[in-house]
């Protein structure tokens, strides 16, 4: 990619298609609050016109819509929380200071952010998420501590990769782990006999082979994606110099040192020259030690009984919450970091209502079961999974919520592929990486990762869809070709 002097140079055609859609995308994409308003009254109108629904009828469904999975949006809080204290430890913080020192040019960072990304949200969409945003933001400044010029939306983009590709494939997955859950809905309504194991779903080598090839996928998307120096925008274009250094403001967890020494609790009137037994008891490792063994023991206990079968949400969020207590041993210093944890659940909370109202509004109107039953009209034995994916991946576009979606759609996909001989574990991991694909696209699940970097989605997504866009004929083809 060469350029005369004081030209810019052209790019390869992928990285100028990424630079057009992004400059189109920040001119007009709106904040994630005000997108989830506006697909409310799309779904609304839509209702109306194609369900033959009224107004009245429509406005009842939302409103009822909006309370229907308060368990299920506490354990996405719970997952997104629980992954921002471990990713905010300063052991873990620091090894991500030393990775991101490892890349001398901008297409290794942001292949090395997306990796990580993508990796990681395989084990635990919270915990990447969070992990993500961090690794993005330090990855920025190495980059402008180094000299090397790099673009900061596309590394935000590469942060955000594994909620956009891998972590419905993992152990996090809404709808394997949903399925593996004794007594779920699937099999309250008689979908399925049982509690489908994750053996047929997250550890199958189906789902296994669709993640390990996507990784690599993605990875060669974002290097072609990485703008040439002449266009990159660094970090300090969307945070300022003196707060990207400063030390108090970082946002790393720099107020607890190696040891854990414990953050002065805010609510003290006054500081005390010698702790009272009070403070004693809050920071006694050998009261946070025991109850973190005591939780990890279950979870072993679990797995050494069932396997992996055992994995569901209540367990992966029981085992991350004592993981945690385990890495910070002192009560008081662990709750202090789930205070700042609220910060980065906060958007979730406000928008996960609203999706649910749009959610209320696609099922009680029977929209989404047009939806389902349309697309899967059209599916063969063989085309079953690519299907499934575009299923997935238009009601997604509506309600960025995996396991709500699932409730909504699973039994119109899992019956599809029943009458087609397609196996359940087979069906629910095609339609999960639909699931995921168009996060690209909505906002939501970006709130946490826009907080963390300081980037607004607008200035960010428009690489994030073009990674959509890049990903489209791969997965076609890799769901298509890939044996279950």
């Amino acid at each position: 990619m060469s350029s005369t002097e004081g030209q810019p140079s052209r790019g390869n055609v992928i990285e100028r298609a990424g630079e057009g859609i992004a400059d189109v995308v920040e001119r007009w994409m709106p904040s994630p609050f005000l997108f989830a308003i506006i697909l409310t009254y799309i779904v609304f109108l839509v209702g109306i016109v194609v369900e033959g629904q009224g107004p009245t009828e429509m406005v009842f469904f939302w409103y009822d819509g909006f309370w229907d999975f308060l368990t299920f949006g506490m354990q996405m809080v719970l997952i997104i929380m629980t992954g921002f204290v471990i990713a905010y430890h300063p052991r873990v913080n620091d090894a991500l200071q030393r990775l991101a020192a490892l890349p001398n040019e901008s297409g290794q960072a942001v292949v090395l952010v997306g990796v990580v990304s993508m990796t990681l949200a395989w084990v635990h969409w919270g915990l990447s998420l969070v992990v993500g945003a961090i690794f993005a933001r330090e990855m920025g400044k190495a980059a402008y501590r180094n000299d090397i010029p790099i673009h900061y939306p596309l590394l935000c983009v590469a942060g955000y990769m594994g909620l956009g590709l891998t972590w419905h494939w993992g152990l996090s997955g809404s709808a394997p782990l949903l399925l593996a859950t004794p007594g779920n809905e699937f099999v309250e309504l008689g979908v399925i006999d049982a509690p489908l194991g994750t053996s047929a779903t997250i550890f199958s080598t189906y789902a296994l082979a669709l993640t390990a090839s996507s990784i690599v996928f993605a990875a060669i998307v974002l290097y072609l994606l990485s703008p040439s120096p002449d266009r990159s925008r660094p970090i300090t274009e969307y945070i300022p110099e003196e707060d990207l250094f400063e030390t108090a403001s970082d946002g790393n967890a720099d107020d607890l040192s190696a040891d854990d020494t414990p953050v002065e609790d805010e609510s003290a009137e006054h500081s005390r020259e010698e702790p009272v037994p009070a403070d004693l008891i809050d920071n006694s490792r050998l009261l946070g030690g025991l109850i973190a063994l005591t939780g990890v023991g279950v979870i072993v206990w679990e797995f050494a009984t069932q396997g992996l079968d055992a994995l569901n949400l209540n367990v992966l969020n029981f085992a991350f919450l004592f993981v945690g207590v385990a890495i910070y041993t002192r009560p008081a210093v662990y709750r202090e970091r789930f205070g700042e944890a609220s910060s980065a659940a906060a958007g979730i909370i406000l928008l996960f209502p609203f999706f649910a109202g749009i959610q209320g509004m696609m099922a009680g109107s029977g929209l989404a079961e047009t939806m389902a039953e349309g697309l899967l009209a059209v599916s063969t034995t063989e085309t079953f999974p690519v299907i499934a994916w575009l299923t997935a991946a238009l009601v997604n576009l509506f309600v960025p919520s995996g396991g709500g979606e699932w409730i909504v759609l699973g039994p119109s996909v899992l019956e599809a592929a029943h009458e087609l001989g397609i196996e359940t574990g087979h069906a629910t991991m095609a339609y999960a990486v639909g699931d995921a694909h168009t996060n690209l696209l909505n906002p939501f699940w970006a709130i946490p990762l826009l907080a963390i970097t300081r980037i607004r989605a607008r200035e960010m997504f428009g690489y994030a869809i073009s990674m959509l866009l890049a990903l489209v004929p791969f997965l076609a083809v890799a769901l298509y070709v890939i044996p279950y």
